[in-house]
């Protein structure tokens, strides 16, 4: 019988009698997708309010709250997966008194006219909590060396707490986008949107575009904060976060029209629920704070999250809120598709049938089909583990389901809960091969000559042979 435990200590390949034992090793088939996407998660453990910048000048850089609240840290790297490991550089650190002696909170890192520029919240050391915007400068071309310079603070129409600046340029402009207290309005936070004339200074009164109302915006606290900006498929996404830094912390979603005036408070609209949550399947807990990257035409979505819900005292101040990052999807409509916040593990994909390129595999009520335009993202991703039975075989673990595996039951094909039997880790077992239609692409074998396979929208066993047509049904592509 087999035993998780050590099938999870002796790396997940168990030697053993059966079926898929006596079948021939795993050929080399196609490599995962996204090469450039980290193969771990967390990427960075106890940083907060990540920020990750574009690729500039072939280095990735990271900065993001420490849980000292005492310092901004950049760390640089020529992938994302190189930032795991990569040397963190102190570039400034907190008066011992006065102003900006207290909480240091969410810094952004931006390039600017040959410049770099890291807008932070900070409070003062007797007033820890007065957090208000500021800016320091650089002139190098490496963030992370020394000679940054504190300009002041970001003057906005009032002097109340202030946090989360970001900028991003659109159509010859500037604008800088921030959470505030405004006076009058009985919510923590909203955000705001204005013109720069500068890096240091706004142009425009303040306009906002976004007040904590509905049920999912208000738990603990009235927050809208955290804006980051994608300007995709002719519109303006600003995803944002909601209410207490606990499990019920989550991520909203303002659209513009790329064209509208993005001063106008009419221009946007806020999606009625969350677009990104609390998921206790793959122990993922107020997922939020989040900024965009890229690896070649590839979006990156950013956030932090903890690994566990209870938290003894102020969440503020529990320092488990983790780096993570995977891949960002889009609907055919031209919304960007979240998913659910993935747990733990190595790359993860989609399968599309090489006959059927524009639809993936996907599972409906816990059994495989295929389908286009999967909105439930966490549906129609999978993680190639090792195999239950056998060196040389691989099992297909759920995303969003992470206890359940693809397996075999009779005529169909399902994912169910792992289960410690023999009989189990036959059924859940396939060798990958490279794709019978396609060499980059793979297939999935079970025993001798039969596929999984597309069959008009489902999922099933076939023996392909030689027949083309076969052939490329049992053939999948990995994106």
């Amino acid at each position: 019988m087999i035993s998780r435990r050590s099938l999870l200590a002796t790396g997940g390949v168990l030697a053993a009698t059966g079926a898929l034992s006596s079948a021939a090793p795993a050929a080399t088939a196609a490599p995962e997708p996204g090469a450039g996407l980290p193969t771990r998660n967390p990427l960075v453990e106890q940083r907060a309010d990540p920020f990750i910048t574009p690729p500039t000048d072939g280095m990735y850089y990271l900065t993001g709250s420490v849980p000292e609240y005492d310092r901004v840290v950049i760390r640089g790297a020529s992938t994302l997966d190189g930032l795991s490991a990569a040397r963190e550089r102190t570039i400034w650190r907190r008066p011992a008194s006065g102003r900006m002696g207290g909480y240091i909170w969410a810094p952004e890192l931006h390039r600017i006219d040959g410049k770099w520029y890291v807008y932070f919240a900070a409070g003062d050391k007797d007033e820890p909590f007065r957090i208000r915007t500021y800016v320091l400068e650089s002139p190098n071309a490496d963030p992370r060396e020394g000679g940054w310079v504190l300009r002041g603070q970001m003057e906005t129409a009032w002097d109340t707490f202030t946090l989360d600046a970001t900028t991003f340029a659109h159509r010859g402009k500037r604008y800088f986008l921030w959470a505030q207290s405004e006076p009058g309005i009985a919510t923590n936070t909203n955000l705001y949107i204005a013109e720069m004339a500068s890096p240091l200074a706004l142009k425009t009164a303040p306009v906002r575009i976004a007040t904590p109302t509905l049920s999912w915006e208000v738990q603990g606290f009235k927050v809208n904060e955290g804006p980051a900006v994608l300007v995709r498929n002719g519109r303006v996404f600003v995803t944002f976060s909601a209410s207490a830094t606990d499990a019920r912390y989550c991520m909203g979603l303002l659209t513009a029209d790329e064209n509208a005036n993005l001063l106008d408070a009419r221009s946007w609209t806020k999606s009625p629920n969350p677009v990104f949550t609390t998921n206790v399947a793959t122990s993922q807990y107020g997922p939020g704070h989040n900024s965009f990257t890229t690896v070649g035409s590839t979006d990156v979505l950013v956030y932090h999250a903890r690994d566990y819900r209870d938290i003894t005292g102020d969440p503020l101040f529990d320092p488990n809120r983790h780096t993570r990052v995977q891949k960002l999807h889009w609907n055919a409509d031209g919304t960007p598709s979240f998913g659910v916040p993935v747990g733990r593990g190595g790359p993860i994909v989609r399968l599309s049938p090489v006959d059927a390129p524009s639809l993936v595999v996907r599972h409906y009520e816990y059994r495989l089909r295929v389908d286009g335009n999967v909105r439930d993202l966490g549906d129609s991703q999978f993680r190639f583990v090792p195999g239950f039975l056998g060196a040389g075989t691989v099992a297909l673990q759920s995303v969003n389901f992470p206890d359940r595996y693809v397996r075999v039951d009779g005529d169909m094909i399902r994912i169910d809960p792992f289960e410690d039997t023999d009989a189990y880790g036959r059924a859940a077992s396939f060798v990958r091969v490279p794709g019978l239609a396609d060499g980059g692409a793979v297939s999935l074998r079970v025993g001798a000559d039969t596929y999984l396979a597309h069959d008009n929208g489902r999922v099933v066993l076939s023996r392909p042979g030689r027949d083309r047509d076969a052939r490329r049904r049992a053939t999948f592509r990995l994106e």
